[in-house]
């Protein structure tokens, strides 16, 4: 059985679950307040409930590192994009109780990221990664978590819109660090996602076929995936190569950073600053994806070629990245405008025997006949 005690002017309660002694303070100097919370944790230990007192210990900081180690024990490719969020759940949520994390608490971090600028997606993952966290700590055993809160997401417009036109690109590139520009290229013409240029090795490469390989699993699909490198591809990786022999630091990535000593990694200040001096308005790399597939459908490559090369598992997906600008609606116009045109052209049929229009038509008088006469023609109209 539990007790009530005192500690200086404040009730505490004493209880025990599977043996073990559990003290909790009411925070108040009424015994009532003492007794009701005493009951309320023997109720929950009689139902198999973990106390209260045990979620309460339980902080953000904790279910923030479960879910890392759930990220890197699972080998999840976005883990990058994990740390990413958490940083920004931790400057509203650190050192926060599990039980303090409620619908009102997580409205008020949304108003905040909105106010700093933050894209409704960009929000939306970092909520989706708080809803994870508590997930997990309430799956476990025993549980870390006793609720977890309704978490509002935001609506998302998810249409691709953002690409390079090829000026564009090769203003951007001049703007470019050196040691980004073959990065860039690279990214612009094969449309392969970000990190997967970043972690490109070259045990990848076969320099003398001019072939990259990406091995399955190294993609976010879980795909293999094969390109062949064009000419000024190939000049690149040369290029990189001969950089590699007379570095201080050989390291296996194809694109190492600017100090030569990893592999690139964050270049935001550097693409933003480019951006700014090419006047080509706010970019993302991402953008190259959207280029290259529309690069490549427009100059002819057949679309599963495309699909094979930029890493594009589902048609769904592929169609919402080949995207359209006002050239090709222009284009569109002008190709209806030319068709509808040529179907103006008068066309004259010309019918020899009444009795062969009649049987066609059904009909006595099938076509309207100039003069009277049983030759007759017919004016189709539009």
């Amino acid at each position: 059985m539990g007790c009530i005690y005192k500690r200086g002017n404040i009730y505490w309660i004493k209880y025990y679950r599977n043996g073990k002694p559990y003290q909790e303070s009411s925070g108040s100097t009424k015994e009532n307040k003492a007794k009701q919370l005493l009951k309320k944790r023997e109720g929950e230990i009689a139902e198999g409930k973990v106390p209260g007192i045990v979620f309460d210990k339980v902080k953000f900081d904790d279910l923030a590192k479960d879910l890392l180690s759930d990220y890197r024990i699972n080998g999840r490719k976005s883990l990058d994009r994990l740390e990413y969020s958490i940083n920004h759940l931790k400057k509203h949520f650190e050192g926060t109780r599990a039980t303090e994390i409620t619908t009102p608490r997580i409205r008020k971090y949304i108003e905040a990221r909105l106010e700093h600028g933050a894209e409704n997606g960009t929000i939306n993952r970092e909520l989706a990664a708080l809803k994870r966290m508590l997930n997990i700590g309430a799956q476990q055993t025993p549980p870390r978590v006793d609720r977890v809160p309704f978490i509002p997401m935001l609506k998302e417009n998810n249409v691709r819109k953002g690409f390079f036109e090829h000026g564009d690109f090769l203003a951007l590139r001049n703007a470019l660090p050196e040691y980004m520009k073959g990065f860039a290229t690279f990214g612009y013409k094969t449309g392969w996602r970000k990190t997967e240029i970043e972690t490109l090795t070259w045990a990848q490469v076969d320099r003398e076929q001019g072939i990259v390989r990406l091995e399955p699993g190294d993609t976010k699909n879980d795909d293999g995936r094969t390109v062949y490198l064009d000419t000024e591809l190939q000049e690149i990786f040369k290029s990189q190569w001969d950089k590699r022999k007379t570095a201080k630091k050989i390291i296996s990535y194809v694109f190492p950073n600017e100090e030569g000593t990893d592999r690139i990694k964050d270049f935001r200040g550097a693409w933003k600053k480019a951006c700014t001096e090419a006047q080509i308005g706010k970019r993302l790399f991402h953008d190259f994806r959207r280029t290259a597939v529309r690069n490549m459908v427009r100059s002819g490559i057949p679309e599963r070629v495309a699909m094979m090369i930029s890493g594009h598992k589902t048609r769904t997906i592929f169609d919402r990245y080949n995207i359209v600008n006002a050239d090709d609606l222009k284009q569109a116009a002008s190709r209806q405008e030319a068709y509808l045109q040529s179907q103006m052209v008068t066309k004259t049929v010309t019918v020899t025997d009444f009795s062969k229009k009649t049987a066609l038509s059904g009909s006595r008088k099938p076509f309207d006949y100039q003069d009277g006469a049983r030759e007759g023609t017919r004016t189709p109209t539009a």
